[in-house]
C-alpha cells in the first residue's frame, strides 16, 4: 500500500482555538484499502483532526491534499464533493425526521426539478439499510429510535454517499458486541473494495483487530506512527498515555452485606419503530448488595436501558413490578425522577449529549443542577456556589478544561462525561445508575472512572452498570445480570466469570443451547 501514493496526506498540520492548541504539526498519510486507526486519550486532538479532514474546521496552518492536489475545505459538502465522508462521535441527526430523509438530507431527489420525491428516498434507504443488514424502518422517526439505532443510521447515511475515504469516529460507542462485530466485517469489506478508511476507538481489542496502521495522539500533538503487527497493546497505551495502568485486583463477594435495592417483577410495554405494542421488559427481578457492583450485560435491544429508566421512574410506557429501597415499596408506575433523586438515586445516562447534560450552558451551571433542592432549598443559589461545586467536580474527576465557565459543548466527549458524573456523585447517591459509564472514553480516563467507582463501592453505595463492553464488565463486576430481548436469562458470579458465558445467555440460540443442555 505504502508504494502508492496517498489519497489523503496531511503535514504538519494546526488548529487552534482562542488561546487552545487543540492540534500541533500534525502527520498523517491515508492510503486506499487501508484501516488507519487514530488513538489517544480525550483531548488528545483526535475528534479536532477528523473535523479538520472533514472540512467542519479550517486548519490554522499545514497543508492537506487529496490525491495530490492541495486542499482547504470549508464546509463538509466540499469534502464530500472530494470523496471523504464521516461518521462523528456525537449524533447528528435530525430527530424530528425520518430515517430515509436524515440519510437523503440534502441529496434529496426531486420530481420534476422541484418536489422531493419520499417515496424514491424510501425505496433506495430501505436498499441500503438492507444491504448493512440494519433491521430498522426507513418510515420510523429517527427520535423514536434508541442511541444504538441512532448510530446506525448515521453509518448508514455516511455509506450511502459511497465515498473513497471513509472516516469513522467511535462508531461502535453505542453498539452492541453483535452489531460491532457486523461493522468490523463491512469495514473490511469496504477496505477489500479499495475504500480508505480513517478509523477512531477506544476499544484496543476492536482496533487491532482492524487497523492496518495505528497513529498515536497526544496532548494534540503526533508521537508515532506504526503497523499493527508490530506493537502490542501496552505499547499503543504507553504512547497515549505516558504511564503505565494499573491491573484490576480481585473482587471478593458482597452477598454478606445488606441488600440495598430490590427489584421485582419490573415489566415495560412501548410502541416499537413500526407502531406496534411489545414488551421491552418482562418480569425481571433482582438484588442490589451495599457495596456492590452488579454489572448489566445483553445485546443492543435486551432492555438493559429500560431496567435502569424503570428503577430511577424515566422509563416510557406501560410501567409495571415495585422497586423497594430501604425497607420503602414503590410501584414502578407512579415512581418519577425527582421521587428516585430525593431518595439517594442517581441515573447517568447513556445519551449524554441529548439527556446528560445542557450543552450550551457552562461548566456551572450543569454541575449543580441534580443538587439544587439541597443547594438552595429556598429556591435561590448563587453563582459563587456553583463555582465551588463546579471547581469541586473538576478537580474531583480531573477535567481538563480552562476552568468552572468554559461552555460545556467546548470539551471533549470524555471531559463531558466526568462532569455527568461529578454532578451526579454531588448528589451524594446510595445508588448510583450507570448506562455506558465510560461510552467515548479512552483507556487512561477508563482507568480513572474504574477507580472512583471502585472507591464508590469499598464506602457502601450500591451501583447497578450497564455496559456494551463485555472485559469492562468483567473488570469491574461482582455480578452480572444478562439480558436477552427484555428477559432476564441469569446472573453470572465472578469466579464463574467468562465472555462466552455472558454471550450464552445473551443470545437466543445460546438460551436455547444453555436449556437443551440442562
Amino acid at each position: 500500500m505504502d508504494s502508492q501514493a496517498p489519497i489523503v496526506s496531511l503535514r504538519g498540520i494546526s488548529k487552534s482555538f482562542a488561546h487552545v492548541q487543540a492540534l500541533q504539526s500534525i502527520d498523517l498519510d491515508i492510503y486506499a484499502g487501508e484501516i488507519h486507526a487514530v488513538m489517544g486519550e480525550n483531548g488528545a486532538g483526535k475528534s479536532t483532526l477528523v473535523k479538520v479532514l472533514s472540512g467542519v474546521h479550517r486548519r490554522s496552518g499545514g497543508h492537506m491534499t487529496v490525491r495530490g492536489r492541495e486542499v482547504d475545505f470549508a464546509t463538509p459538502k466540499e469534502a464530500e464533493r472530494s470523496g471523504i465522508a464521516i461518521i462523528h462521535q456525537e449524533l447528528n441527526l435530525i430527530p424530528g425526521l425520518s430515517v430515509s430523509e436524515n440519510i437523503f438530507l440534502g441529496r434529496e431527489p426531486l420530481k420534476a426539478g422541484l418536489f422531493i420525491d419520499y417515496a424514491e428516498i424510501e425505496v433506495r434507504s430501505a436498499e441500503i439499510l438492507a444491504k448493512f443488514g440494519i433491521d430498522i424502518d426507513p418510515r420510523a422517526e429517527v427520535e423514536n429510535l434508541r442511541v444504538g439505532e441512532q448510530q446506525l443510521v448515521e453509518i448508514a447515511r455516511a455509506l450511502s454517499l459511497n465515498a473513497d475515504v471513509l472516516v469513522l469516529d467511535e462508531p461502535t460507542s453505542a453498539l452492541s458486541e453483535a452489531e460491532a462485530q457486523r461493522l468490523a466485517s463491512f469495514v473490511r469489506g469496504l477496505a477489500r473494495q479499495g475504500v480508505a478508511i480513517v478509523y477512531i476507538s477506544h476499544r484496543m481489542s476492536e482496533v487491532f483487530a482492524l487497523a492496518d496502521k495505528i497513529t498515536v495522539l497526544r496532548d494534540g500533538n503526533f508521537i508515532a506512527t506504526r503497523r499493527s503487527g508490530d506493537i502490542s497493546e501496552r505499547d499503543v497505551i504507553r504512547m497515549m498515555v505516558g504511564r503505565e495502568l494499573k491491573k484490576q485486583e480481585a473482587k471478593s463477594s458482597v452477598l454478606d452485606k445488606p441488600i440495598v435495592l430490590t427489584v421485582r417483577n419490573l415489566g415495560l410495554q412501548k410502541p416499537n419503530s413500526r407502531g406496534r405494542i411489545h414488551s421491552v421488559v418482562k418480569d425481571v427481578s433482582f438484588d442490589v448488595h451495599a457495596g456492590e457492583i452488579l454489572g448489566i450485560g445483553g445485546l443492543l435491544g435486551s432492555g438493559r436501558t429500560e431496567v435502569l429508566e424503570l428503577i430511577f421512574g424515566a422509563a416510557i410506557g406501560k410501567r409495571s413490578g415495585q422497586i423497594e429501597w430501604r425497607g420503602v415499596k414503590w410501584n414502578a408506575q407512579t415512581l418519577t425522577p425527582r421521587r428516585s433523586v430525593s431518595k439517594g438515586i442517581a441515573f447517568l445516562t447513556e445519551d449524554r449529549k441529548g439527556t446528560g447534560l445542557l450543552m450550551h450552558a457552562d461548566i456551572c451551571s450543569n454541575a449543580v443542577l441534580p443538587s439544587l433542592s439541597r443547594l438552595a432549598p429556598l429556591g435561590w443559589i448563587t453563582r459563587l456556589q456553583e463555582k465551588n461545586v463546579a471547581d469541586g467536580i473538576i478537580r474531583a474527576m480531573r477535567v481538563r478544561c480552562q476552568g468552572p465557565e468554559q461552555q460545556i459543548d467546548e470539551l471533549s466527549g470524555g471531559n463531558q462525561q466526568k462532569i455527568v458524573l461529578g454532578k451526579w456523585l454531588e448528589t451524594r447517591p446510595s445508588v448510583v445508575l450507570l448506562d455506558e459509564p465510560t461510552r467515548g472514553i479512552d483507556v487512561g480516563a477508563k482507568e480513572e472512572i474504574y477507580d472512583l467507582l471502585k472507591q464508590l463501592a469499598r464506602s457502601g453505595v450500591a451501583i447497578i452498570m450497564v455496559s456494551s463492553e463485555l472485559p469492562e464488565l468483567l473488570a469491574l463486576s461482582n455480578r452480572i445480570l444478562v439480558m436477552c430481548e427484555g428477559s432476564a436469562t441469569g446472573i453470572i458470579e465472578s469466579p464463574e466469570f467468562s465472555e462466552e458465558r455472558v454471550m450464552e445467555l445473551a443470545t437466543p440460540l445460546g438460551n436455547a443451547l444453555t436449556g437443551e443442555a440442562a
